[in-house]
């Protein structure tokens, strides 16, 4: 038709984008309209937070961090808290046990072991006790391991308080009459000379009978906490005794052995520097028993076979 725009020439009119809707307005001047569309999907108040990108992700997750680590470092602090105050008790308990045991333990004198082991001179004599005393205690380790064959997580500490009161028990025994075998039997009551035996067997050392500070630092707080100190080794060092289907029993005998041996060597090398000769101990008078003695070494039989 004459006067009619050519087609090529017609404007289309621009047509509103389709997140216009009723009663509000399209998108800002110089936004697209990708842009208003995720705006407007988002919640209401993290439109900034998308606009801010990836820091504004990282505030967040570090706001929240805190929030979420806390409670769990809390309970992370109680549980060692727990086993702190486990451990303490436990090895509080042991060491009132050997407190209590040591005047109790049945102490062989010099005429008794002379008698049961004729003809020996002391270092012989020392060696048949010291071989006594390992063999007792190999049996005492490989007793508790065989017991842990299965384990029983809950079981276990009691296991481990068992095997060192019943090994420092035979090594008061052997250290008590390794210092009767050497002349050097420590002066006081039958309660003193225990308490001064079992500050030998924590310190690993002979008692020198020559110094009277050494027995009265027996009585003192030092000592329990010298005694404390190593029960506490003693547990660290006997926790593979636990390990299952027997072999916490081979290596807790082997073990046991080694070291009763071991303390016993460390106990005679102090002794022998201080030795008085039998010839000298003639009128020795013969050791006071206890009354009410431990039934697990009262035959002399057990030990120094």
């Amino acid at each position: 038709m004459a006067g009619e725009t050519p087609p090529r020439k017609r404007r289309f009119r621009r047509h509103k984008p389709p997140e216009a809707h009723w009663g509000g307005t399209g998108p800002a001047e110089g936004d697209t309209a990708s842009a208003g569309h995720s705006a407007a999907l988002l919640p209401h108040g993290a439109g900034g937070d998308a606009e801010r990108g990836l820091p504004a992700s990282l505030e967040a997750a570090d706001r929240a961090g805190p929030r979420t680590r806390a409670p769990r470092l809390a309970s992370v602090r109680q549980g060692v808290r727990r086993g702190g105050e486990s451990a303490k008790a436990g090895v509080a308990y042991v060491t009132d046990r050997l407190i209590e045991n040591a005047p109790r333990v049945p102490v062989r004198d010099l005429a008794t072991l002379r008698r049961q082991f004729p003809g020996l001179a002391p270092e012989q004599l020392a060696d048949k006790l010291v071989a006594g005393a390992a063999n007792g205690t190999s049996t005492v380790g490989a007793g508790i391991g065989a017991a842990a064959m299965l384990p029983v997580p809950p079981a276990m500490p009691a296991e481990l308080a068992a095997e060192i009161v019943g090994v420092a028990t035979i090594e008061l025994k052997l250290i008590a009459e390794l210092h009767e075998v050497y002349g050097l039997r420590p002066p006081g009551s039958l309660r003193e000379r225990g308490i001064a035996y079992l500050n030998s067997w924590s310190q690993e050392r002979g008692i020198d009978v020559t110094k009277p500070s050494t027995i009265n630092a027996a009585m003192g707080g030092q000592f329990k906490r010298e005694l404390r100190q190593q029960i506490m080794k003693r547990m660290i060092r006997n926790l593979p005794m636990l390990m299952p289907f027997m072999v916490g029993a081979a290596v807790g005998a082997a073990m046991n052995r080694r070291d009763t041996k071991k303390l016993a060597a460390r106990i005679r090398r102090d002794l022998r520097a201080r030795q008085i000769p039998w010839d000298a101990l003639a009128g020795l008078p013969p050791l006071e028993q206890p009354r009410d003695p431990l039934e697990a070494i009262r035959d002399p039989r057990e030990l120094g076979r």
